[in-house]
Order: structure tokens, then sequence, then C-alpha cells
């Protein structure tokens, strides 16, 4: 049956709000590698723990503000634990990454995360992958090949880093499945708080164990507080909402968006310039994305 012409309207406007929304996450989410290096006189395990709790905070205030539930129903802890643990994987990853290789990489490499929510979706949500998936899945391993094969300053430091990035990336797929399977049974601010959260309580004894006191300053505060409100609590909230309300192959072709924006920030604040085959690498692999999720 065809859609009342007010049932089309309504869904277009929900479609119009999910590409704003999704645009504004990512120009948040761009910030993030800048705040993440200031903050650097931090370990890893301490970034993370305290952007993921001020983050947590942030939102749980705003679902306090307009009546949703602070915690999910004790029933489904279990499963919020599960995606609390992938969260602090994902972010983990991405943040000690920084500290091994250059943004360029980074970003490209977590930014093959689609990918794995392809594939995921077919293995767990029984979605079938088309031929221009595949294809697509070739075409993003190419670039990330030109992006390290080439790289002329490859060092072990930046394997490691690479390979941080490659375990965010993985993680981020089974994050995007998770979050768009609870969509429908938790408000946005009740899931989004509840996984920060859980995050960082799983991150919480690394960060003790592998506390530097002399790294807390002004500067490196106002970093992690910078890191914790813009590009999570503003940023990744906005992701998850604009996947409540356009197809999520679209928010996703926006999102890889911030492999752009973080690299130009990098260059402008940090004065980190990307290489020839960082770009063309980049672009290659942001290709090969855009293919997997159109």
């Amino acid at each position: 049956m065809a859609a009342r012409p007010d049932a089309a309207g309504r869904d277009e406007e929900a479609r119009r709000q999910g590409v704003l929304l999704a645009v504004v996450a990512v120009i948040a989410f761009s910030t993030s590698p800048i705040f993440l290096r200031l903050a650097a006189p931090l370990g890893p395990f301490e970034i993370t723990t305290g952007r993921m709790a001020l983050g947590a905070v942030a939102v749980w205030v705003l679902a306090w503000r307009v009546g949703q539930p602070l915690l999910p129903r004790k029933s489904d802890m279990p499963l919020f634990v599960l995606i609390g643990l992938i969260t602090a994987l994902h972010f983990f990853g991405y943040v000690a990454s920084l500290s091994y290789t250059t943004i360029a990489h980074s970003l490209a490499i977590t930014y093959t995360a689609p990918i794995f929510v392809a594939i995921l979706s077919a293995w767990l949500l029984r979605e079938p992958m088309r031929s221009r998936q595949w294809a697509g899945i070739l075409v993003a391993v190419a670039g990330i090949a030109v992006l390290v094969g080439f790289e002329p300053s490859m060092s072990r430091s930046m394997v490691i880093g690479d390979l941080l990035a490659l375990m965010s990336a993985v993680a981020f797929g089974f994050y995007s499945v998770a979050g768009r399977s609870q969509r429908h049974r938790y408000p946005l601010f009740t899931y989004a708080a509840t996984v920060y959260g859980l995050a960082a309580l799983w991150l919480l004894p690394a960060a003790l164990l592998t506390i530097h006191p002399a790294g807390y300053n002004q500067g490196s505060l106002l970093a992690l507080i910078g890191a914790a409100l813009i590009p999570l609590a503003l940023g990744h909230t906005l992701y998850n909402a604009a996947l409540r309300r356009t197809h999520a192959a679209t928010v996703n072709v926006i999102a890889t968006q911030e492999v752009t924006g973080g690299v130009l920030l990098g260059a402008w604040i940090l004065g980190e310039i990307p290489g020839a085959n960082e770009i063309v690498g980049a672009a290659i692999a942001l290709l090969g994305v855009v293919l997997v999720i159109l």
C-alpha cells in the first residue's frame, strides 16, 4: 500500500533532519584528533576513561532534563555491559592509535568501519551483501594498502598505531549494529549515556594502573573536557540520533567525512601536513567505503 501523503511528508522531514544531524555530528567529530593530541600528556587509558565518563555525565543530565530514564531495565543490563565493552574498545583503539601514527592514518583506517558494519549486518541480521559491496571492500583494502604500503616513514610505531585503528574500526562495526538494535527499545539519551558510562567503567582499572599525575595540567584537562563534550557527548549522540531518523547508509556516508575534517584541522592547527600517499590512499579507501554503504 502506498504511503499516505502526510506519512510521506513525515518520512521526508525525518530524512532531512537525519541528514542535518549527521552533518553537525561530523563537524563535531572532526575536532576529536585535535583535542586528543592536546591532551597527550595523559595516557590513552586516562584520556579515554575521562572522556567517556564526562560524556556520560553530560548526556545523563540531558536525559534527566527531558524526563528519559537514566538506566535501562535491569534485565537488559548484561547486554548493555557487553555494548559498553565494545564501545570501550572502539574509543580506546582510536585514542591510542593517535599516540603512534598520524591523524590521516588513524582516521582513514578507523573509517573502514562501515565495511565491518556491512559484514556484521549480513552475518548477524541476515542482510545479504550485494556485489558492489564486495567490490567496495576490495577498493577500501587497496586504499589502505596505498596509505600504509607507500608510507616513506613507516615505522614499528606506525604499524602499532595502524593496528589499533583497525581494532577501533572492527569494534565500531559491532557498536553500530548494537546501537541500531536498541533504537526502538530505549530513548536516545538513556542508551547513549549508559553505553558511555559502562565503557568508562571497563577502562577505569587500566586508567588507575597507568595514571601519570604529572600529566594533569590546565591544558590537558581542558582538552579532555573538550573531547568529552564536543566530539563525544555532542557528536556521537547526534550520530545516534541521525540513525533513528534516516537510513544508516546515508548517515555513514556523511560520517566518513570526519577523515577530511580531521586531516584539515590537523594540518591547520597542529601543522600535521599529510603526504601525497596519505591523501591518495585515504581517498581510495573512502571511495571503497562509499561503494559498500550506498
